[in-house]
């Protein structure tokens, strides 16, 4: 599956801390972080509103990122991304450098297919995992990976050794050992209504404090 290209020019920054990254925001920039490699980390600023519109793309975060420094295109993925609390803002980004040559890890997303068909079979589905961890060359890089689900019944499961990954991409987690199989979705049955009823009345009940009462 191939990915966006999405590459963004970033300037060297020296002017550093808390004030000057204040500076920065308040001229539409934000600050971030390159490191990785056998180079030392170095501080860059990027236009903030050309990262935060791609940012509203899933494929951002699971693809190769083109960092221009000094016209040098340098190779990286998102590492970390911290946002405002309440504003539409880009705090800070972290991006770590990947070789061309050289395997790495990170996260993609976990696609469903055909979950209509669940549905109309009286079952829900139940996500357990919405990414996984992977490793790959930057060039096998794949953007998610997909589950399809037609012909699940209630009571059957996906585990992560059950996705089938594309050549060259292996799971982190189950290099790490069978008991690392981690349960990404099931099927299961929906609730009538008379058990959804059920489960409202319990969540309405007030506590009973009757022994805590007695004890005083």
């Amino acid at each position: 599956m191939s990915t966006p290209n999405y590459s963004f020019k970033a300037e060297i920054r020296t002017d550093l801390g808390k004030g000057a990254s204040r500076r920065l925001r308040h001229e539409g920039k934000v600050p971030a972080i390159l490191y990785g490699g056998d180079v030392a980390p170095v501080s860059l600023t990027l236009i903030h509103d050309k990262v935060n519109n791609a940012a509203d793309h899933e494929g951002f975060y699971s693809s190769i990122l083109t960092l221009n420094v000094g016209g040098e295109e340098i190779q990286t993925i998102l590492k970390d991304m911290q946002r405002h609390p309440f504003k539409p803002k880009l705090v800070h980004l972290d991006f770590q450098r990947v070789s061309a040559k050289e395997e790495f890890t990170t996260r993609i997303p976990v696609h469903l297919l055909n979950e209509e068909h669940i549905q109309k079979e009286g079952g829900v589905v139940i996500r357990h995992e919405t990414d996984i961890e992977i490793s790959c060359l930057p060039k096998d890089l794949p953007e998610s990976v997909e589950i399809d689900l037609e012909g699940f019944e209630v009571g059957d499961t996906v585990h992560l050794a059950d996705i089938k990954l594309p050549e060259g991409v292996t799971s982190v987690e189950l290099g790490r050992g069978e008991d690392h199989n981690l349960l990404i979705v099931a099927i299961a049955a929906q609730k009538t209504e008379e058990e959804e009823a059920e489960d409202a009345a319990a969540d309405a009940e007030p506590a009973d404090d009757s022994d805590e009462d007695n004890a005083e």
